[in-house]
């Protein structure tokens, strides 16, 4: 059997529209419209992706969600094993044996049956310091990716100096893996558009700058590709839309008494364990966990009648979107389109947490994109930006209070499913396209194809 090499490029962002200032990519072919799945964030997207599934089946329903089984609230795990059900690569082997995988960067890339992984992975001194790093499989990538390429760029791959040198990092490491192991599979996640596309929006001249600094960087690694007869796949998980309208979730459940918080050191916690019903809100989109179901129709009033909530689903209505899965939310949350949820519960600014004035995306109850700015209200945030790096630099603990609390600076969100196709996600291909649209669910039988192991039904 002939299997064509296959090398699938996540451009995190990616639209028809940003697509027009982009030649390398375009150079590949036309561009499939790419149906997404609700939530249209990154890690149940990418799960749909590589199962052929909706979240209903996989069970990723969102970038994280409430552990029950636990008492917790967790966004970002890192484990394989949290995606149910079987993968493009399980599928592949059924058919050839010793089909070979490399993951650079996707997501629940830890514990996955691929030969070689790369995801980031910072160290967690026991001081409290963080310090980037990556963690790969086999362990001597590691080593061999530092010494070549430098250490991975966490802080820019994440937080107010999020940027292109990550981006950068991870495509220097998939030319470099490319080259020397010759995967079957290649998947390859670049990060750069969804900066600053959540930071200024998609409409302004900082998109365009961002889709031509990716499209120029990504421009060997699709040279490397056609030089070892790999079909090449750019794919995208979701459009980014103008967004000026934070909505307060938690707030509002606590005003009505439904949310509970529980005070140490002078600082407010949620309390998912005695809370009536609490939000976890993860973009345009929002798990609302309901203890008691004698509760449900008066969480639910509260929530619709929030300024900014598009839609509230319950059984039937997550049922219709693919997303009635254990994991939910007992409702689940949409924003207008031109909204957004925060995470935050706290009713004074005075009394929140000390990391929800830091870049902590594990211990905050939900997405902040808050994280990408230097708080632009604080003259001296440079200033202690730069005395927390020296106190890391010598070895002492530090925090690095320079997150804003006024999440208004955002200006561009997604995980609803898009209004209008040219804000939604893309395909393309140097391979032909049999279909001028495609779900995501149809993403793992197309790669299949491509690669030689199925055939068109």
């Amino acid at each position: 059997m002939t299997v064509k090499p296959l090398v699938v490029i996540d451009v995190v962002g990616l639209t028809p529209r940003l697509l027009e200032h982009m030649p390398n990519l375009r150079r590949l072919g036309a561009p499939a419209t790419l149906g997404t799945v609700l939530p249209a964030v990154t890690c149940s997207v990418q799960s749909t992706l590589l199962t052929g599934r909706p979240p209903r089946d996989h069970g990723i329903v969102g970038n994280g969600w409430y552990f029950r089984d636990l008492g917790e609230i967790m966004l970002w795990r890192q484990h394989n094993g949290l995606v149910e059900g079987p993968k493009i690569w399980d599928d592949a082997r059924a058919v050839k044996p010793g089909y070979k995988v490399a993951n650079i960067c996707w997501w629940y890339a830890m514990g996955a049956a691929t030969e070689i992984t790369v995801t980031p992975r910072p160290i967690y001194h026991a001081d409290g310091r963080k310090s980037p790093d990556c963690y790969t499989t086999p362990p001597e990538l590691r080593v061999d990716l530092t010494r070549e390429l430098g250490r991975f760029p966490l802080f820019s791959y994440w937080g107010p100096k999020a940027g292109l040198p990550s981006s950068s990092w991870i495509i220097a490491a998939a030319r470099r893996i490319l080259t020397t192991e010759r995967p079957d599979l290649t998947l390859v996640y670049i990060p750069h558009l969804d900066y600053d596309l959540q930071r200024f929006g998609p409409s302004g001249p900082e998109a365009i700058a961002a889709a031509r600094d990716v499209d120029q960087a990504l421009g060997p690694l699709l040279d490397d590709a056609s030089a070892l007869g790999a079909t090449t796949v750019v794919l995208s998980e979701y459009g980014i839309v103008d967004v000026s309208r934070p909505v307060d979730i938690n707030r509002a459940l606590r005003e009505e008494g439904l949310l509970s918080v529980y005070r140490q050191a002078g600082m407010e916690y949620l309390d998912p364990w005695t809370s009536r019903a609490f939000a976890v809100a993860d973009h345009q989109l929002a798990h609302i966990y309901v203890h008691d179901e004698a509760d449900t129709a008066a969480v639910r009033k509260v929530i619709s009648a929030i300024p900014g909530v598009d839609q509230v689903l319950d059984a039937d209505g997550k049922a219709s979107f693919g997303l009635d899965h254990a994991r939910s939310g007992e409702l689940v949350a949409i924003a207008d389109p031109d909204a957004w949820f925060t995470y935050y519960y706290w009713l004074d600014d005075a009394q929140a947490p000390d990391f929800a004035r830091g870049v902590d995306i594990h211990r905050k109850p939900g997405y902040d994109p808050a994280e990408l700015f230097l708080n632009p209200k604080d003259p001296w945030v440079k200033a202690k930006a730069g005395l927390a790096l020296a106190k890391k630099e010598l070895g002492f603990r530090y925090t690095m209070p320079v997150v804003p609390l006024d999440p208004s600076c955002v200006r561009g969100s997604h995980g609803r499913l898009p209004d209008d196709p040219l804000d939604g996600p893309v395909l393309l291909s140097d391979a032909s396209l049999d279909q001028s649209t495609y779900a995501a669910t149809d993403v793992k039988d197309l790669l299949l194809r491509l690669a030689g192991l199925k055939t068109q039904n």
